[in-house]
Formats: structure tokens, C-alpha cells, sequence
């Protein structure tokens, strides 16, 4: 009698064996194997335990560096914790714990439930953030760009949340509000730590050609550096005696240009507010507070009603001479151009919907590729493309491309502007007001002003302490503790204060990477001939919330390590892609106040790991978003279970296997293979389940259950190890080769081809491979699809190309 499948009875048994000799671990510079690196993004350990999506994305990627170790690859698969920053502290404070004390708890618990899926990650290279052996080395790279002119401190102005008493980063801001705790944020002035991440703007941009992301992550990160070329034309204020620098990216429409428009925050308001009329100053003043309130994100949203103040003043275009009312309006940020720029409603939407809400013409000056100049009457008639210019004086008849040219040349000689090319792209503001981060190691001294720690004195740690709540006026909690904050100058001897401004939760995670090719080093950040060996990373797998600050982070520091010789190659990651969300079954983000959370301990305890893993790979495909459905899982169970007893099954009834089982086993192999490797998982679950239906009352050789028994290792491999013992081997399945694939067996036997008949597609049929005209000719008469159209009439002529198509002449 075959065992019943109970997978309390096994699980631990294995997860036990693998992780306590971890024989299946990365072997550091082994030459005779490929080297292959999958990263997984390392999770904040900010939370009790790990979500379903951590359950999904960990087990495809385990399905597929197991696969690969079979395939007798040298895989790296290594794991970690982000656990410096916000979401940890804000966790910490909500439970009134230290956050040193909550961090190794939640660790505990994370690598608890990550082995308890069998996730056969590298545990040796395990790394965290907070360990001061790991941010010993991002302290000392701050410190590396501060040597090289690539740190500095400035004034800012920051999104600041009030209630979290912290400064956000932009995409930390959603409508207005912060993520974190849904409280509007406010635009506050700091001296902030800055990272000169422009001077790698150009390289981040144009290195992205090599590499193997998706093309939607290339274009996010093109956008976020936002590399345009700007000309910047001064402008008279009309009855004043000053001039304004205007900022267009299309100068080919200036003869469309009616308005001009400059952000609320722009000195140059502050410098005209006496020069206004009077009926117009104050509601400019009050427009300026407005804004203030107002994130860059809530004011960059392409969907908000555009809102804005005329000053009462006019600006005269320097090319056309018009008379161009000038507004303040906060869709314009002073980081964009000059932070004043030419209005052209006709071509541009933002422009054209506030031009409708203020009342502004509406001048059409490009005409279509398809030869259109009709007027604009709506914004879905906004014409935002390349094509020809007319109405525009000397610039008629040329190409929008050409008249921009043109009009560079234009106001580079008569000295009234300039061409610049600027990025959206921003210097990294780096300093955060928390507690929970790495020390920025930099002393601040009367008398020699800033001045970095020696690196023999790193790492510089972060004092325990029992209080660590965030202060109103915008200094760190750090800055309340004397005997830390008070220390003596490396310089002179004298003394000096320690900043208290600590790292953000991004520089960790933006080189974490690399401390995984050599976790344990401490003379160096990681040994150049590990990094020569196991860089790039082959594979990074993660979601879309990281695809654009994170990515753009980590591969600024690569570069800067790469400029310093720490490593050898410029570009830290080969491919990236992004994996989808689980939804709950109401079709929503899981959330604990809708009550739609699904917990990973609760599914393996009550399925085992194993179906656990399979649901979630069988749930849809691996880049988009799927729907939590408790019915499937219960199949998914089934399935599962029968699995277990097929094999067992046929086991005992092994004996000599017909041709039909052979081929079908090779597809199933190929089929899982491709699934695998391709992140098609959800094809590879289906696979076995199609072939379970076909073939479960077959007879197999021991060889093909053999087989069947390795391929199922990648996605249920607790049930894998446990039929390789039931079927009387002593090895472990993982160290089996993956079974090689005939691909004579591939080739299918049954066609299906077209029939023509005089020259039109009327039907198909079903034809054996290489089969004779005569056998085709008949399978075609017998059809009545096609017969009926040859009924009552003459066949001229029949021809078969083999394999390939039918034709019939009438």
C-alpha cells in the first residue's frame, strides 16, 4: 500500500538535511561550472512575518535556481535584511520597543518561515543592514564620496510629515500624504546631506543600452533622470527694467507661445511682488502658501484641475514680440528649466487645459504629419508631435526638429539665451531625522568645519537608547544625546560635534549586492577577485515599487565604485524584471483592515510547503497581478496528493514503458524546463497536471519515474526528496542532473495544415507527419467543412507541399 500524503510527516525532516549541511551552496571561484547570481530584493523585516507576496516571489525564484544547480550551474542565491529606516522604526514605535530588539526578532521569524518553504537560499551569506560589520562599509563609502566631491551639505527644501516628525523622499508622497501614516506633508527648509548623483546622470541614461531590462523599467528610469535639451530665452517685463530667463523645450512653437508661467516658490515672484498691481499681489501671496502645502508629486499629477494667479504682469517674447501674461501656477517646479517657462496651448495638454481654465488663446503653429492645421478646440485635439511649422515668421516651412535648431542658432547670436541640456534628475537629498539609520560618520568643528572620521574608526555605531521619538524642529533624536554628540576633532584635537542626521533606508540596499559575493570580509568592502567572479548579478528579481529610486541608487554606487576601482564593471545588475501582486479575493490589495490578508504560516501548516509553493506558481503568470482564490489552492491540493500516489503507483508496476510514455515524458521535461527558466511557472504547474491526466494509468519504466521524480524537485521538492527515499535511493534528489531532453521526441507527429481552394483559406485538417498525398486527400474529401465548398464542382488540380499546406485548383 502506497503512503498517504501528510506533509507534517516530511517537511521539517528535509528542510532539516538541506539546511544543516547546505551542500547545495555557492562554491566561491569554481572554474569548472557557470557561474549564475540570483538576486532577490533582501525584504524590511518591519513586521511581524512575511507576506504572500514574499511567499510567491521567494518559491519561483527557489524553482528556478534549483533547476539550475541540476543543470550543473554554480549558483549564487543568496539573502538578507533591509532593516535600517522608517518602516522599521515607525513598527518599533507603534509596539514601544527598542528597534534593535524588534529587528532580531522579526529577523528570527522571517528566516524561520522562509526555511519552513524550503527556500534553499546561500544562509552563510545572510547580511543585515544594522549589523555594524556590514555598515562599517556604508559608512565607508559615504565617506569615499565625500573624498571625492561627491557629498556635500546644502539648504533644502524637503517634503516634511509632521507627524512622523521626518523628512519623505518624493516617492515616499502619495496625493499629498505620506505613505507611511496618511498625514499631508509640508515643504520645509533643512541643511541636508546630499548626494551629487548628476554627475552620473548622462552614464545612468546611456549604460542602460547594456543591459537586459524590460523596456518599461529602461523607460522609467530614462524618465526619472529626465535628460531634455532646454533653450532659455530672456524676456522684458513689460514697464519694468527687468529681465526673466524663459525655459522651453520646444522653441519651434514660440510663434504658439501665450502665456508665460513660473513656480509659486521662484525667487523672481518674490523679486516682482512690489511691481505687480496691487489687486493682483495679494492673491499671489496667498497662492504661494497654497502650494507650499503641496507635494511635487500632487503637483506634477497630470489629473489635477490646474490651478494658479495671474500677477498682473506681462512679458515680452524676445522672437515674437508678443505680449504674454505672466501667471504663478505649481505644475512648474523651479528643478524644471528655470523654473519659468513658455506656455503653448495648442501643443502641449498641461498648457492647453490651463489655457481653457484662464481664458488664454489658443495658437496653432505645427502642422500634423498628415497635414492638419485646424484649429485646437479640445485637449484631445493638442497636437504634441513632430511636423511641419507654419505661421512663424523665419521659421516657416522648416521641420520642427530643423526650426529647433534654428532657433538655437538664433538666440546663441543675437546673445538673448542659451541651449543647456538639464535632467529632471535631482541631487539625492541623503540625510534623514530618524534614529534608525546609519550614522553619517562626519564631525562638525568650530574650527575646522566639516570633517569626515578617520576609517580606522569605523564603523561608528549607533548608541542604544530607550527613548528615540522624533523631535518638531526637524533635528534627529540623536542630537538629544550629549555623550555621543560631543566628541573631539580627528583634525585638531579640539572640540566638535558628531552629525546627527542619520542615513535613509536606500543606502543600504545600494550596494547590499556585492557584501553577498564576500559577506565575512573585514579588510575590505568585498574581495575584488569575488566580485570579478560572481558580478554582474545574472538575474535580479523584485517588484515595481523598486524599479526606479532603488535601481537608480544602487547603480550610482556601482559606477562610483567602479570609478574608484572597488569593482570591475560599470552596470551592477544584467537583467531585472518585476514580478506582479496577490491580490485578495475581493480583488484588492491585501490589507488587515479589509480583512483579506492571507497568512503564509497558516497555508503551510494547514497544505505543507509544497502545495503551497505550487499555488502560488499555478495562480497566473509570474508578472502580473492574481486574484487569491481559496477553491484553487484546494485543487491545487488534490492534485498534489495524487502526484504522491501516482508515482508511488507506478513504482510498484514499473516494467517496460510503450514509445507514447517516452515522448511524452521528454515534452513534460521540456515543458517544465522552459516554464521554469522562462518564469512561465504557472505552464510548468499545468504541465504536470495535464500529463497526471493523460498518463496516470500508463505503465513507466524506473528510469521515466525516475525522471518524473527529479523534475518535480524545482516546485514541490520536500515531495521529491520523500519519493526518492519511498523508491529506495540513499542520495538526495538535489544532487541528481536534470534529465536531458530528446529532441527527436519534440518534434510533433500530428500536423494540422491549411487547404486552399483557389487561392482562399476554407479550412484545416489533422494530418500525420510525412504523410502521402493520397492518405492528405482523402483526410481533406472527408471533411465537410471543405467539401462543401467542392461540392457539384471539378477539382483541376490538388496540390500537397509536404507537411506544409494544401491547394486546390477548381
Amino acid at each position: 500500500m502506497s503512503k498517504q500524503y501528510n506533509p507534517k510527516d516530511f517537511e521539517s525532516k528535509w528542510q532539516e538535511k538541506w539546511f544543516s549541511n547546505m551542500r547545495y551552496k555557492a562554491q566561491d571561484l569554481l572554474k569548472d561550472k557557470e557561474k549564475f547570481y540570483q538576486l532577490v530584493e533582501f525584504p524590511y523585516p518591519s513586521g511581524p512575518g512575511m507576506h504572500i507576496g514574499h511567499t510567491r516571489n521567494y518559491s519561483m525564484a527557489d524553482a528556478v535556481v534549483r533547476l539550475r544547480r541540476m543543470k550543473g550551474q554554480n549558483v549564487l542565491f543568496p539573502i538578507g535584511w533591509d532593516a535600517f529606516g522608517l518602516p522599521t522604526e515607525n513598527y518599533a514605535l507603534k509596539v514601544k520597543r527598542p528597534p534593535q530588539e524588534i529587528t532580531k526578532e522579526n529577523i528570527d521569524n522571517f528566516r524561520k518561515q522562509l526555511k519552513s518553504l524550503g527556500l534553499t537560499f546561500d544562509w552563510d551569506r545572510e547580511v543585515n543592514t544594522t549589523d555594524p560589520d556590514y555598515y562599517k562599509w556604508t559608512q565607508w563609502i559615504f565617506l569615499k564620496l565625500y573624498e571625492h566631491g561627491l557629498a556635500y551639505m546644502a539648504d533644502m527644501p524637503i517634503n516634511w510629515c509632521p507627524k512622523c516628525k521626518t523628512g519623505c523622499a518624493n516617492e515616499e508622497v502619495i496625493d499629498g500624504k505620506h505613505e507611511r501614516c496618511g498625514t499631508p506633508v509640508e515643504q520645509k527648509k533643512l541643511k541636508q546631506w546630499v548626494l551629487k548623483i548628476t554627475e552620473y546622470a548622462d552614464r545612468l541614461i546611456d549604460d542602460l543600452d547594456k543591459v537586459e531590462y524590460l523596456d518599461s523599467v529602461k523607460a522609467l528610469q530614462r524618465n526619472w533622470i529626465g535628460r531634455k535639451t532646454w533653450y532659455d530665452i530672456d524676456y522684458q517685463i513689460e514697464g519694468t527694467d527687468e529681465t526673466v530667463r524663459v525655459s522651453t523645450t520646444r522653441p519651434d512653437t514660440q510663434f504658439g507661445a501665450t502665456f508665460v508661467v513660473v513656480a509659486p516658490e521662484h525667487e523672481i515672484l518674490k523679486r516682482l511682488m512690489d511691481k505687480m498691481p496691487e489687486e493682483n499681489r495679494e492673491e499671489v501671496r496667498e497662492y504661494i502658501e497654497q502650494a507650499k502645502k503641496r507635494s511635487e508629486i500632487e503637483r506634477l499629477d497630470e489629473t489635477r484641475e490646474k490651478t494658479g494667479a495671474f500677477t498682473g504682469l506681462y512679458a515680452i517674447n524676445s522672437i515674437t514680440s508678443s505680449r504674454m501674461p505672466i501667471y504663478a501656477t505649481d505644475f512648474v517646479l523651479t528643478t524644471v528649466g528655470t523654473g519659468m517657462v513658455v506656455g503653448v496651448p495648442a501643443h502641449d495638454r498641461r498648457d492647453f487645459e490651463f489655457a481653457q481654465k484662464f481664458d488664454l488663446p489658443v495658437i496653432r503653429v505645427i502642422e500634423s504629419k498628415n497635414g492638419d492645421r485646424f484649429d485646437i478646440t479640445s485637449v484631445d485635439e493638442v497636437y504634441e508631435d513632430e511636423g511641419e511649422v507654419y505661421n512663424s515668421d523665419f521659421m516657416n516651412g522648416l521641420s520642427t526638429q530643423g526650426a529647433r535648431v534654428k532657433v538655437g542658432e538664433y538666440i546663441e547670436e543675437e546673445g538673448i539665451g542659451e541651449v543647456v541640456t538639464r535632467y529632471h534628475l535631482q541631487d539625492w537629498i541623503f540625510s534623514r531625522q530618524r534614529y534608525w539609520g546609519e550614522p553619517i560618520p562626519i564631525v562638525h568643528c568650530e574650527k575646522c568645519g566639516v570633517v569626515p572620521l578617520p576609517e580606522e574608526e569605523l564603523p561608528l555605531e549607533l548608541p542604544v537608547v530607550t527613548e528615540y521619538e522624533p523631535s518638531d524642529d526637524g533635528r534627529s533624536p540623536l542630537a538629544n544625546i550629549d555623550e555621543w554628540v560631543n566628541t573631539t576633532c580627528p583634525k585638531c584635537g579640539g572640540p566638535a560635534e558628531r552629525e546627527t542626521n542619520t542615513m535613509p533606508n536606500w543606502a543600504g540596499s545600494s550596494w547590499y549586492f556585492l557584501r553577498y559575493c564576500d559577506p565575512d570580509n573585514d579588510k575590505e568592502l568585498a574581495s575584488k577577485e569575488l566580485t570579478d567572479y560572481w558580478m554582474r548579478v545574472d538575474h535580479y528579481e523584485g517588484g515595481s515599487e523598486h524599479i526606479t529610486l532603488h535601481l537608480l541608487y544602487s547603480r550610482f554606487w556601482h559606477k562610483f565604485l567602479y570609478d574608484i576601482g572597488v569593482v570591475s564593471d560599470p552596470e551592477p545588475y544584467q537583467k531585472r524584471t518585476i514580478h506582479g501582486n496577490v491580490l485578495g479575493e475581493d480583488g484588492r490589495k491585501m490589507s488587515k483592515s479589509l480583512g483579506n490578508v492571507i497568512n503564509p504560516d497558516k497555508l503551510i501548516n494547514e497544505y505543507g510547503a509544497d502545495v503551497t509553493r505550487a499555488y502560488l506558481m499555478f495562480m497566473g503568470p509570474y508578472e502580473g497581478d492574481v486574484l487569491w482564490n481559496t477553491r484553487t489552492i484546494q485543487g491545487v491540493d488534490k492534485f498534489v496528493k495524487r502526484w504522491f500516489a501516482f508515482i508511488q503507483q507506478a513504482w510498484v508496476s514499473a516494467g517496460e514503458s510503450e514509445k507514447d510514455t517516452e515522448v511524452a515524458v521528454n515534452k513534460l521535461v521540456d515543458r517544465i524546463e522552459r516554464g521554469i527558466l522562462d518564469w512561465k511557472f504557472n505552464t510548468a504547474v499545468a504541465a504536470f497536471m495535464g500529463f497526471y491526466n493523460n498518463y496516470n494509468d500508463r505503465k513507466f519504466s524506473k528510469d521515466q519515474i525516475e525522471r518524473l521524480i527529479t523534475i518535480s524537485t524545482p516546485i514541490m521538492p520536500h515531495l521529491s526528496e520523500e519519493l526518492w527515499a519511498i523508491t529506495g535511493h540513499k542520495n538526495s534528489v538535489m544532487e541528481n542532473e536534470w534529465p536531458e531532453i530528446d529532441e527527436s521526441m519534440l518534434v510533433e507527429d500530428i500536423l494540422e495544415i491549411p487547404v486552399q481552394i483557389n487561392g482562399r483559406v476554407r479550412g484545416r485538417v489533422e494530418i500525420e507527419k510525412g504523410a502521402t498525398e493520397k492518405k492528405v486527400k482523402e483526410k481533406v474529401l472527408e471533411d465537410d467543412k471543405i467539401s462543401a465548398f467542392i461540392k457539384g464542382k471539378n477539382i483541376k488540380r490538388f496540390i500537397y507541399i509536404e507537411d506544409k499546406i494544401v491547394n486546390i485548383v477548381l
